[in-house]
């Protein structure tokens, strides 16, 4: 089983307001990543939230919600608050709900790459930049269950290079996150990627 843990619990500092409620082709942007999770092969879909909002969000979809109590800590308190939900399953997806361009079959993707390297911690590539979402296989939850702060998984990742395996994107926009005015501008001219219907 494969689940996957959509990060929503973090406050939007730089953009000012709850970015992931922000309108994004007709839709508010948290609803992109879980449109694309429900589309993929995911087994199963937890939304880490802080905001009642999101969660209310998260229940028109039919998805389990997890409250994040601890959001000011950083984004490791959702992962783990994930990792405990579904700690039978054999790997976890963490994807950004700040990422309003992933689409079902990138996701697919990368669980296909994963099912061919069952131990191993795979990582996107947009234009030669890690990105996300990333798998981690069951054998690393006790790890994932001690991270701190905002760094996520990334020090997993640092720790143990010859575990990587490297899942190259060619559509960079897939990796674009919205985390200031700014980005916004820039995706509002962008059109979404897959059929919403």
């Amino acid at each position: 089983m494969i689940t996957g843990i959509i990060l929503a619990s973090g406050f939007s500092k730089r953009m000012g307001e709850d970015k992931l409620l922000m309108n994004v082709k007709g839709k508010q942007m948290v609803e992109w990543v879980i449109i694309a999770s429900k589309k993929s092969s995911l087994d199963r879909i937890l939304l880490i939230y802080r905001s009642e909002k999101v969660k209310e969000v998260g229940e028109i979809y039919n998805i389990e919600t997890i409250f994040n109590p601890k959001a000011p800590l950083g984004q490791s308190e959702a992962m783990k608050l994930g990792v405990r939900k579904a700690i039978d399953s054999d790997a976890y997806m963490f994807l950004l709900a700040d990422q309003p361009f992933i689409n079902p079959q990138l996701i697919d993707k990368l669980i296909d790459q994963y099912k061919k390297n069952r131990t191993s911690i795979l990582v996107p590539y947009y234009n030669g930049q890690k990105g996300t979402p990333t798998i981690f296989p069951s054998v690393y939850k006790n790890e994932l269950l001690k991270i701190q702060g905002d760094k996520g998984g990334r020090d997993i990742i640092r720790k143990n290079p010859a575990s990587i395996v490297r899942v190259d994107i060619y559509e960079e926009k897939m990796g674009f996150d919205i985390d200031s005015p700014g980005d916004f501008e820039i995706i509002s001219d962008k059109i979404n990627p897959y059929n919403d219907k």
